[in-house]
């Protein structure tokens, strides 16, 4: 496996935790909720569709996703794939800073303890 593989894991899960914070971005804009507000149809669908953030966020997940499949290529899915879940935690950490999320005591131990099977993962 390799030392190799870590850094292709992070970057996969970091790609994938700001398309999140891109996504919310386009959804947050004032366009897209005043589409939104209108009702569900064809405007709103173009109008989040062109929202630049969305796109944005589409783009990295395909590219996190790009990043996945090599990852998988060279490691067992049931090593690799518990390593998504430092997903919540950096979308937790980006969400606070980008957009002032609150972090409740109960949201801050959820993470501690999904950082904690990770850990225990790794090492089995």
């Amino acid at each position: 496996m390799g030392f190799g593989v870590y850094p292709l894991i992070v970057l996969s899960v970091a790609i994938s935790a700001f398309a999140q914070i891109a996504l919310k971005a386009g959804m947050a804009s004032p366009s897209v909720q005043r589409a939104v507000a209108a009702g569900m149809g064809v405007p709103t669908i173009v109008q989040i569709a062109f929202s630049p953030f969305v796109i944005l966020g589409l783009f990295l997940y395909f590219l996190s996703m790009a990043v996945w499949l090599l990852v998988l290529s060279k490691v067992e899915v049931s090593f690799a794939y518990p390593f998504v879940a430092l997903g919540f935690v950096l979308t937790a950490l980006f969400g606070r800073v980008f957009f002032h999320d609150t972090l409740s005591l109960a949201k801050i131990v959820g993470t501690l303890l999904i950082m904690t099977g990770v850990v225990v993962m790794a090492r089995g």
